[in-house]
């Protein structure tokens, strides 16, 4: 019954994904007017083969610690914002002689004749904020592998924070200093780009339970314990690739916008404040792992050492010696 679950779930998170998808490359067919560009679909196309070795090969019906389906979406997706984008910005600039804006395929067919109709800046908007909702939904939906309900909880939230940050790039583009410079754009484009490459590293938000990192430290050599957790564990490199992925790209961005291109408003000033708090707060959180599991054992396994086994057999006798040393 768990398995026919399992895979009625990767069916569903799956078309969830395609839908999308397909939804996304048909606009850039409209406002390109190149078919060639039907190609973008190749991401998820390639969906379901990805379902079938997945539930073949996998026993929860979801890899470990990188997701195939979320980077197969994304594949598509994201050269699909890149044309939007750039198209708004050939629009956008003082001499504008493209008319490929027009819609063309699909524009006859009463379903999409509305949807047509809207401007382009509100389709490009609407396509990038259901792009953040339809990856939370997604990974909700999908099976959840070996995590827990709390660690997928968990998880869910913290895709909520970086969707809401990773969206307010695309608000700078629409700043008047900003919405006619391609040099600008384009950096904003690949910081959107990069930060999405935590979407498919599960390992990026979860973390081991606590006493898997016990299981660890016991099976470590006493003077390489601390440095292995430290360095190779799971929460360690979420914090480190977040870093690395979107807040600090992120803060250089943005106050690369407030002092050389003047853009000031509340929400630069906000999301600049934000990465900053967030890049401290990251920093002290891989100190305080490291010099957590890095510090001496405590007092009772101190006492133990200086005690004979006789103590062993009294416990009263261990934890007043243990007070005493204390």
């Amino acid at each position: 019954m768990c398995r026919v679950l399992n895979i009625l779930l990767a069916l569903l998170s799956r078309f969830l994904f395609s839908v999308h998808g397909v939804l996304t490359v048909w606009r850039v067919v409209e406002v390109t007017g190149e078919p060639s560009c039907w190609l973008l679909l190749m991401g998820v196309a390639l969906l379901g083969v990805e379902m079938t070795i997945t539930i073949k090969y996998t026993r929860n019906a979801e890899w470990k610690w990188f997701s195939p389906m979320i980077f197969l979406y994304l594949s598509t997706v994201i050269p699909s914002v890149w044309f939007l984008e750039l198209n708004l910005l050939q629009s956008n600039l003082p001499i504008n002689t493209s008319t490929n804006s027009d819609p063309h395929i699909f524009s006859q067919i009463p379903l999409t004749m509305g949807l047509a109709e809207l401007h382009p800046e509100n389709w490009v908007e609407a396509l990038e904020q259901t792009m953040l909702i339809v990856l939370v939904l997604g990974r909700w939906l999908m099976p959840k592998g070996d995590m827990s309900r709390d660690q997928l909880s968990q998880l869910l939230m913290v895709y909520v924070g970086l969707g809401a940050d990773i969206l307010d790039i695309f608000d700078t583009f629409k700043e008047p200093q900003v919405k006619t410079k391609k040099a600008v754009i384009i950096v904003g484009l690949s910081l959107f780009s990069w930060a999405l490459m935590q979407f498919p590293l599960v390992l990026t938000q979860t973390s081991r339970p606590k006493d898997q990192e016990q299981a660890q430290s016991e099976t470590t050599q006493p003077g390489l314990a601390g440095w292995t957790i430290s360095c190779c564990s799971s929460e360690v490199w979420s914090l480190l690739l977040t870093v690395g992925l979107q807040d600090g790209p992120f803060l250089i961005y943005r106050l690369y916008l407030m002092i050389r291109e003047n853009v000031l408003n509340q929400l630069m000033i906000f999301f600049t404040c934000k990465n900053i708090l967030i890049v401290l707060l990251e920093v002290y959180r891989i100190c305080v792992v490291h010099f957590e599991h890095s510090r001496p054992e405590g007092g009772a396994q101190s006492c133990d050492l200086s005690h004979g086994q006789s103590e062993w057999n009294d416990g009263e006798t261990v934890e007043a010696s243990c007070q005493e040393s204390i």
